[in-house]
């Protein structure tokens, strides 16, 4: 397309978002007719949305441009350890030894993944902020963990995605306006529109989802462990799709991680 520009972490993700919003929107006036909120009940909804898919989106999108994405899901996916903590410090849920050796070797994993990349990189500086950026969004993430479990119980899994989003496609909106001109959206290539499309789609719409209904009915803490699966497969899909270099390093990184999963899901 004539005239395009290149796309950056915040266009992608209001993209991504604005392409997703109309279904999230049909979900809302489909389930309209549910349970009403207090006041206090939607601050905590706005929070969730807000640090589920607009906190936890643009942190991790700004964290890729610093590190790669074997190490970039590696540390995100300390995520449902650190809503297991959550959940401990919040909620007062006990944590018993294996969850402890879990967490461990967890910890452990993305030390070895990020102790090699930080070793080869020629800017250790960029490692240790993309790592800052990238665990900042794991954390964000865990918070809409944590405290999305009661609005499920009330509103439905379906409803609550769908007034989370709504939350969260605001915000990402607002953040684009506020830091480019509207216009942009319409001057990207067709490829660009393609991969939000694509994002909307398969990274968006039906992962929320199916999170939500899994939290429903396994829980959070179990629901985010089931999940763990992902830094092998982005691993994997670096190598094949991005020319990403696989390292033993980081194999032995990600076994740990999935060690660590395996030992708290057996619990």
């Amino acid at each position: 397309m004539p005239g395009a520009l290149p796309v950056d972490a915040v266009t992608l993700l209001a993209l991504r978002m604005a392409l997703a919003a109309p279904a999230f929107g049909l979900m809302a006036f489909r389930s309209r007719s549910g349970a009403s909120l207090s006041g206090r009940e939607w601050l905590a909804l706005a929070a969730i949305g807000l640090a589920g898919y607009y906190g936890a989106s643009i942190l991790d999108f700004w964290g890729l441009q610093y590190i790669s994405a074997g190490l970039e899901r590696l540390i995100l996916f300390t995520y449902p350890t650190l809503t297991l903590l959550l959940g401990l410090v919040l909620f007062k849920k006990p944590l018993h030894g294996r969850d402890w050796g879990a967490i461990a070797l967890t910890y452990v994993g993305v030390a070895v993944a990020f102790g090699h990349d930080l070793q080869l990189a020629d800017d250790s500086r960029a490692v240790w902020i993309g790592t800052g950026l990238v665990l900042a969004s794991s954390l964000s993430y865990a918070v809409y963990l944590s405290g999305s479990g009661q609005l499920i119980a009330r509103l439905g899994s379906a409803r609550f995605t769908a007034l989370a989003m709504g939350v969260a496609t605001s915000a990402t909106l607002v953040h684009y306006l506020a830091v480019r001109p509207w216009d942009d959206f319409l001057r990207q290539s067709g490829s660009v529109y393609g991969f939000a499309l694509g994002m909307a789609l398969v990274s968006t719409i039906l992962p929320v989802f199916m999170q939500s209904a899994a939290i429903k009915m396994m829980g959070a803490g179990r629901a985010a462990l089931v999940g763990m699966v992902g830094p092998l497969v982005t691993i994997l899909f670096g190598w094949m799709l991005l020319d990403e270099a696989v390292s033993a390093w980081q194999l032995g990184g990600a076994a740990l991680v999935i060690a660590g999963i395996v030992l708290i899901s057996r619990r």
